[in-house]
């Protein structure tokens, strides 16, 4: 039966994995998706393909270094009408990014990538609506003061899975896509390779 690897620290997607009963190992990829993410914007690509490229060199960088395991690559990214939106960095730029997301309808895309012996065997992507009511800058704080920040840093500027449920006033999509790893799709996969 071949190893299955996430490459990825996301203690979110290895909750997940974990849930399905999926046994796996660790290996971050460490990847330095910032200067992908401008080589790839000064190029003109859509969000859809930043999150298409940053799973797939997440997954080849780790399978380069394990043979016959399926590594697993993970990325998110939030496109709001054609802009890329990325994790905060400071507490700063979350706030900024809650109040560019109020009272709008944004999508949050998910792609994952699953390489062998260092190169793409299979990929999805996925993407869920969600639409955020207005919120005043009181509320927006008062939400923000309730998250770590390792967990503001790791996950995004909201939480489906807790806190951030009520900024919405509407999500459509799958649950684990929002979360960050289309689970169904990846299971799937999984039990069609293990023969």
């Amino acid at each position: 039966m071949l190893k299955i690897i996430l490459a990825s620290k996301s203690k979110v997607r290895k909750k997940i994995l974990e849930e399905n009963k999926i046994k796996f190992s660790v290996i971050p990829s460490n990847v330095d998706e910032t200067s992908i993410k401008k080589s790839l914007l000064s190029e003109g690509a859509s969000p859809e393909i930043i999150s298409k490229n940053l799973a797939e060199v997440k997954a080849n960088k780790v399978s380069q270094k394990v043979n016959n395991s399926l590594v697993i690559g993970a990325d998110s990214v939030i496109d709001l009408s054609g802009e890329l939106i990325s994790k905060p960095n400071n507490r700063k730029e979350a706030m900024d990014i809650l109040k560019k997301l109020n009272g709008k309808t944004h999508y949050l895309i998910s792609s994952i990538c699953i390489s062998k012996n260092g190169s793409m065997t299979w990929n999805f992507t996925d993407r869920a609506s969600l639409k955020m009511k207005n919120h005043s800058n009181k509320e927006l704080d008062e939400y923000l003061n309730k998250i770590s920040d390792n967990d503001l840093y790791a996950y995004n500027v909201y939480q489906i899975e807790s806190h951030g449920k009520h900024l919405f006033s509407e999500i459509n999509g799958d649950e684990n896509t929002i979360m960050g790893l289309p689970i169904l799709k990846i299971k799937e996969y999984i039990e069609n390779t293990k023969c």
